[in-house]
């Protein structure tokens, strides 16, 4: 089982955004980094390669790579899809988090 779970929404918006890009990238990064009011944030970035100590993980043919320093705070992880009346963008669902900020993009640990 890997430490973090894309749903298939999420997995779905990623290969549908990835596809418009040229040339297409070889598979998502999610990461942890410093920073937002909280201490951390998230980030999504499309990568061309990986650097070889990522861990990669594979969800319906698409490839996600995540840095063993990143791996440590998303372990259990699960990262959706959400469309409603506030917008649309993707949800992480972190159990090891213990507060978020208002702005409800960065987190404590």
């Amino acid at each position: 089982m890997p430490s973090v779970d894309l749903t298939p929404r999420a997995v779905s918006k990623v290969k549908e955004i990835l596809a418009q890009q040229t040339p297409q990238p070889m598979g998502l990064r999610v990461s942890v980094v410093g920073g937002g009011c909280s201490g951390f944030s998230y980030q999504m970035n499309f990568e061309n390669e990986t650097n070889g100590i990522d861990k990669v993980y594979e969800f319906d043919g698409l490839k996600v790579f995540i840095d063993q320093a990143s791996l440590l705070y998303l372990k259990g992880t699960k990262i959706d899809y959400v469309e409603s009346l506030e917008g649309a963008g993707f949800k992480f669902e972190n159990p090891n988090v213990k507060s978020t900020c208002g702005c409800g993009s960065s987190f404590t640990v």
